[in-house]
């Protein structure tokens, strides 16, 4: 749907809005991590203690942000083909914002669920529109260090959590305070550059040089929903890694809570640091080649979990797989954007950002409920099946290239 014309795309990279938008991302990526420590603690407060909740409760707060992601990410293009695109980025910011003063305001578990919904709609905005914008404007490089802005976001977020339930008279709910200012801050910061921001997609249709497609056309084109699987998958090894890690290894294998929140924000870190580092390798590694190797290690570092054959030393395969998943995400997003064009390249990444808050917000529950149902052990085998689905599914469309 976004069809990008010579008058659109800027000539230069406009650093302030690559640094704003980066900022963006890296708020973006704070409160998915956060709630892997604000969820389950032994010892420190909890939103699971704080409403007398069971274990697999949390699948509901996800599903709510999922339904609002993917609300949001389903109807990306069209947004974006219709709106500025600063304004809905300030939009999907400051809905952000409202949800999760929510979540550190409100009393009831009922209401901050709600917010879950309005926090998928925000994040969802914001995350499709900014990644849509990317892939039209920017190149691979700049997409992979957006994707590690978010990394960034995601070690910050347990490692506030940590460091705030951590202290005396410490709640979750200040964790979730303290990122809705930072939400706040980056509306901010989109209003006052409202005049940076190409209109990628409306700038198109006032030139007129298409009228776009429709979304039932791009859901005919096989490439679309392998790659929609693809996302599912991908999504699901993010989310269930980031949702369990903390509880998998506190609860189920003995390590004390400091090291365990520890061990979550390494895992995070290997997401940043991979994303910043594969953003170089780009030059000198084929994409294909690239994903090839880090499934294969992804595999293998999941079958490992399993295993546990250095218990003490398990963070060496959570920050190896961290790092091997981290380029994954981009190189999909423009590799579909180079594939299908202007033309069905919107509403495809919009249905594949869609996927993957169907992937985030509901496989962390499923997992959740195996966990209940048996163990927490339950959590390494989801993460080994889901990396052998996303390989088969990626061989899917090397092959659909080469016909």
């Amino acid at each position: 749907m976004t069809h990008v014309t010579a008058s659109t795309v800027p000539t230069k990279n406009d650093y302030v809005a690559i640094l704003i938008a980066y900022l963006s991302f890296i708020v973006l990526g704070l409160p998915s991590a956060m709630l892997g420590i604000a969820w389950a603690s032994e010892k420190w407060p909890s939103i699971q203690r704080t409403f007398n909740l069971s274990l697999d409760a949390v699948g509901v707060l996800l599903l709510a942000f999922t339904i609002g992601y993917s609300l949001a990410s389903i109807l990306g293009g069209r947004l974006y083909s219709r709106c500025n695109s600063s304004t809905l980025f300030l939009v999907g910011s400051l809905l952000s914002a409202a949800a999760l003063l929510g979540y550190g305001t409100l009393p009831s578990w009922w209401l901050i669920v709600t917010c879950g919904t309005l926090l998928g709609l925000g994040s969802g905005v914001l995350d499709a529109g900014m990644n849509i914008y990317f892939a039209a404007v920017y190149n691979a490089r700049l997409m992979n260090w957006l994707h590690a802005c978010f990394g960034i976001g995601t070690v910050i977020g347990p490692l506030l959590m940590t460091t705030i339930l951590s202290h005396d008279g410490g709640t979750w709910q200040t964790g979730y305070m303290i990122g809705a200012g930072a939400y706040a801050v980056v509306g901010l910061l989109f209003f006052l550059t409202r005049t940076r921001w190409r209109n990628v997609g409306r700038g198109a249709h006032e030139e007129g040089t298409h009228s776009g497609v429709s979304v039932r056309s791009t859901l005919q084109l096989p490439l679309v929903w392998i790659s929609i699987g693809i996302f599912l998958a991908y999504a699901g090894l993010e989310g269930v890694a980031t949702q369990w890690t903390f509880p998998l290894f506190n609860k189920a294998r003995g390590i004390d809570a400091v090291t365990a929140g520890a061990w979550l924000v390494l895992l995070q870190a290997s997401f940043t640091i991979g994303r910043i580092f594969f953003g170089f390798a780009l030059a000198y590694i084929k994409p294909r080649t690239l994903i090839r190797i880090c499934a294969a290690i992804l595999i293998t570092s999941t079958f490992l979990l399993i295993i546990n054959p250095i218990p003490n030393a398990a963070f060496i395969l959570l920050a190896l797989y961290g790092f091997t998943l981290a380029p994954v995400w981009a190189l999909m997003v423009t590799n579909m954007q180079e594939q299908l064009g202007p033309l069905h390249g919107a509403n495809a990444i919009g249905f594949m950002l869609a996927a993957a808050g169907i992937g985030v917000g509901i496989l962390p529950g499923i997992a959740g409920i195996l966990a209940d149902r048996s163990s927490l052990e339950a959590i390494p085998v989801v993460l080994f099946t889901l990396s052998i689905v996303m390989m088969i599914l990626y061989e899917r469309t090397v092959m659909r290239s080469e016909r």
